[in-house]
């Protein structure tokens, strides 16, 4: 019988698939990205005015950081979302001439390229804290884009079913088309989910033009593709929060943060050798009617407050130097050491021809 806190917190990652973020709620003391104003004062202060955050739908913050921001800024903070990380991206490039907003988070390190190549963002023009610079997206050469939060997508194993079971988990891609975990994996569709898609770019950095062959030997053994990562995580893994059978299943690095057992440990683990990192960044519009406030809002989401708050409202990973982590963050949700990746060029020229033939071998 899994423990309840375990079923409690797959509910709260469930909030995951819309974005990057793996999105949390705070109760009265969180916010969302709905469009309306943070505060009820939606005429914007005599000292700054109006500043509007886009954003996909998986932001949230504590609104005592809108509040703080407001006080000690002057701005007032609307907050615009548009979808998710894909469909953020993509209003920010056709909106480029006349922004929808002054400053936009959430394009990541997958759709980084495409907003690059159409000047989508200007250049910041703000002191960025230590650690921040180490994850500048590879080709901004003009600074552009400011990250904000990191997290990877992992493959997870439910390590208290392979205890009960008597058989060693898996550890690596190849493990997962050996006989032995042989109809154990479940995944989200690349063409479907964000880390459907981050799990496609693992394998294609892992295996080169052999990617293809890797996915056939892996549906060969069983692993079985869900729409999205809620399917994956809540229905079809062991660990989840129903009566999956599959105890083997692509979540993230933090996701073993919510599954201690009220013990002192944890019932999952992720893979770190399966894991390809996602940052997410933040950057000023060009043309973008405030871009004195929109450079304060790169501020605040780059000070210690804004960062302490990233794991339990956003479960991600702050990117700042000396950021403290939540005590089951610390303990239990491990980052890889040395995450796979994919120049965000290569994957902004041929993401449509991968995911033509990831569809083209799953269908099969």
């Amino acid at each position: 019988m899994r423990p309840a806190r375990g079923l409690a917190a797959a509910a709260t990652l469930a909030l995951l698939a819309s974005g990057c973020s793996l999105v949390g709620s705070e109760s009265d003391e969180a916010t969302d990205a709905s469009g309306a104003s943070a505060t009820a004062d939606s005429s914007g202060s005599a000292a700054g005015g109006t500043v509007t955050l886009v954003t996909h739908d998986s932001f949230y913050l504590p609104k005592k950081l809108i509040k703080q921001f407001e006080s000690e800024t002057g701005y007032t903070l609307e907050l615009r979302s548009v979808g998710d990380a894909g469909s953020l991206t993509s209003q920010l490039v056709l909106t480029q001439d006349d922004p929808i907003g002054d400053v936009a988070f959430g394009v990541d390190n997958t759709f980084g390229s495409r907003a690059l190549d159409n000047d989508v963002f200007a250049p910041a023009d703000v002191d960025l804290p230590d650690g921040v610079a180490e994850h500048a997206l590879p080709g901004d050469d003009d600074g552009t884009m400011v990250a904000v939060d990191d997290a990877s997508v992992c493959v997870n194993v439910d390590t208290a079913w392979f205890d009960e079971q008597g058989i060693e988990p898996p550890t690596t891609l190849d493990d997962l088309t050996d006989p032995t975990y042989e109809d154990l994996f479940v995944t989200s569709g690349a063409t479907t989910s964000s880390p459907g898609f981050a799990f496609l770019l693992t394998t294609i950095a892992a295996y080169g033009d052999d990617w293809q062959s890797y996915w056939s030997d892996l549906l060969d053994n069983g692993a079985k593709v869900d729409r999205g990562w809620e399917d994956a995580y809540q229905v079809d893994f062991t660990a989840g929060g129903g009566n999956g059978d599959r105890p083997i299943v692509l979540s993230y690095d933090s996701s073993p943060a919510f599954t201690t057992d009220g013990e002192g440990g944890t019932t999952t683990a992720a893979l770190l050798d399966t894991c390809f990192q996602q940052t997410e960044y933040a950057g000023v519009l060009t043309n973008a009617e405030n871009p004195e406030g929109a450079q304060a809002v790169l501020t605040w989401l780059t000070s210690d407050a804004v960062q302490a708050a990233l794991p339990e409202s956003m479960y991600v990973f702050p990117v700042v130097e000396g950021t403290a982590l939540p005590s089951d963050w610390a303990q239990f949700a491990v980052q890889p050491d040395d995450p796979w990746t994919v120049d965000p060029a290569d994957v902004a020229e041929n993401r449509d021809t991968w995911l033509a033939d990831w569809q083209d071998v799953v269908s099969r």
